[in-house]
Formats: C-alpha cells, structure tokens, sequence
C-alpha cells in the first residue's frame, strides 16, 4: 500500500490542545470490526463493553521531561529533544539549531550540562553527557515535558498531571501512551470490581512515534526501535484468559506493539523479559496476541494510523474516521477515544 492511502483531511480546530475537564470526559467511537460497524458512545460506557474475565493490558511507561536547552561552543542557541536513553551518560536526540552541529562538537545543555556530539544517523544525533548524575536524573532536573509537535501552546501545570497516565511508574517515554490518559482511578477500580484484569507492559514510546513516513510505499518505512519489557505475571494472566474465554485488550497501540513484538520474536509465543523493537504494523500483517484495542485518533499518513487499519480494516478505518470527522470528535493526544474489535 501507498502512504497516500491513509491520507484524510483533518480540520485543524479538531485537534485537541487541552485536555478534557476530567479524565473519563471523552467521546469514543466503538468500532466492530468483525461486523463493520461503528457506532458512537461515551468513554464512561467502556465497561459496557467488557465482561468478568476480560483482560486489559497498559503500558505503565513514564514520561521524562525531554526537552533541554542550551548552547554551542560558537554561542549559538541549540534545543534538543531527547528520542532515548541509551544508558547513564548517553541519549539519541533531535538537535534544532540554525545551523547543524558537528559531529565532535560541544554543546552546554541548561548551563550545567556538558554535552558531546558522538554519532548521527539522519536526524537523529547521540550525544554524551559528561556529568556525575544520569541522564534521567539530569533531564528530571532541567528537562521540560515534551508535548507533541501538533499542540501549539507552552506546557502549563496542568500538563504536568494529565500528559502522564495515573499509574505511570517505570521512566523513560518521551511521548505518553495516550490511550492511557482517558483512565482514572475511579474507572480502574469498577473495571477490576467487575471481574476485569489489569495488567501491564512496560514500552518507552520513543520520538519515533511523531516521525512521518517519507516512502512512498509503505513497505519501506523503517520504524524506530523502542524498548519494551513483558512481566512474567501478564503473560500469565493473558494465557489464562485465552483458556477460559477472555478476551486480550490492548489499551494503546504502544501496548500492542510489545506483546506483538514478544510474539513475533518468539514463533508466536510470548516470552517475559526485556527486548527491542522496530516492529511495523501495518494492512497485511498477522496479529497473533490482541483481539480488542483502546486508542486515540491519529495523524494522518502515520504509521499508528497504518496500525488500527491493519487491526480494524483500512476500509472500516476511513468510514469511521470520516464519521469522526463529521461529527467533531477530538483528534490526537488529548482527543477522545476509540475501541476497534480486530476484524476477522
């Protein structure tokens, strides 16, 4: 398929800038894939939609506050914002700058940190840290929280609390799995009073994620690799659930992609333990872990829009993001939600 296949047009106004007022306060649009149907609900009606049994799978990564800035050796202003830790004193990142920094030149990262250019692959460069504290430590200390490049405002207070998902705990995302958002504590303690179990994943959604394709055709896309980590006790829970009728929810495509990765590395069983990955989904592959995905609404031509149209089906995809269109739901991180049935 053709990058221009999953083209639409997206009135800017949809793009949601804020979040709703409470957390739970979305619109979401359920999709059957299976049928082909879609109709319109509310995302307080999601456990209307599951049964005892059931199991939801998150992805507890938390987000780092990515985005430094500084200045060149020359005096020039740089900001960077960070794509992944790669351990204690090194991180990939992209540099804006008037002009590119050289490889082996030096920046100064919010006047305290002296930072090395090492490598660069396209845009994106590996720096060095040259300070006693880690990197995590650094960026927590003078990193800003990175909004996504299509909310146009200053981060606010508000951002702090509601750009991470409340049961983020395990740090190194530097984009929040935004499916997540949607949920409070409220909503998770009635959905496990009904019988619904919560697991979780670890996947540390990378800068990747906002990057376009710049292929023509699909197949070329080269994804980012993210690491993900699957507990022993959610691989548990989900081949429990697959004796006994339960059905696997992944709630966010970030959730997805690590069991799927699991999988495919492994001839299709899931494996506990920590790995990369680079996986693409997209029309034409073969799902092996998830049946049912929680997601937002996503940019046009991106490989997260190429992933629920591989899930749900790139024609029952287009139908119901027109219908979301029509009918002004919000698009995008703090946008409202969307439940697809995998077709079958």
């Amino acid at each position: 398929m053709r990058t221009r296949d999953f083209d639409f047009d997206l009135p800017t106004e949809l793009i949601a800038q804020f979040p709703s007022e409470q957390r739970t306060g979305s619109q979401m649009l359920y999709l059957d894939g299976s049928n082909d149907n879609f109709e319109d609900s509310l995302f307080t009606d999601l456990p209307n939609y599951l049964r005892s049994g059931d199991v939801m799978v998150f992805n507890d990564t938390r987000v780092i506050k990515a985005r430094l800035f500084g200045k060149k050796s020359s005096g020039g202003k740089v900001e960077i914002m960070v794509a992944r830790v790669l351990d204690d004193q090194h991180v990939q990142a992209v540099i804006r700058a008037s002009h590119a920094p050289r490889l082996g030149s030096q920046l100064l990262l919010a006047n305290t940190i002296p930072t090395f250019i090492i490598a660069r692959e396209h845009d994106i460069y590996t720096l060095h840290f040259e300070h006693e504290k880690t990197a995590i430590e650094l960026l927590e200390q003078y990193g800003s929280l990175p909004l996504p490049p299509y909310i146009s405002r200053q981060v606010t207070p508000v951002d702090e609390t509601r750009y991470q998902t409340v049961y983020a705990r395990n740090i190194g995302a530097v984009a929040a799995p935004t499916a997540g958002l949607h949920f409070d504590e409220t909503m998770l303690a009635k959905l496990r009073d009904m019988g619904v179990v919560i697991a979780y994943v670890t996947l540390h959604v990378g800068a990747g994620t906002f990057q376009p394709v710049r292929v023509d055709n699909i197949t070329d896309h080269a994804m980012h690799s993210e690491t993900f980590h699957i507990p022993a006790e959610t691989i548990h829970v989900i081949q429990h659930a697959k004796t006994t009728g339960g059905r696997i929810m992944a709630v966010g495509t970030t959730s997805l992609r690590a069991l799927e990765a699991s999988a495919a590395m492994n001839d299709g069983v899931l494996k506990p333990g920590y790995g990369d990955t680079n996986i693409f989904i997209a029309p034409g592959y073969r799902l092996r872990v998830v049946e049912r995905l929680l997601t937002n609404f996503h940019l046009p031509q991106s490989t997260l829009l190429m992933l629920v149209s591989a899930f749900g089906g790139v024609e029952n995809i287009r139908r119901a993001y027109q219908h979301a269109v029509a009918r002004r739901y919000r698009f995008f991180s703090y946008g409202d939600a969307m439940l697809i049935e995998k077709k079958s």
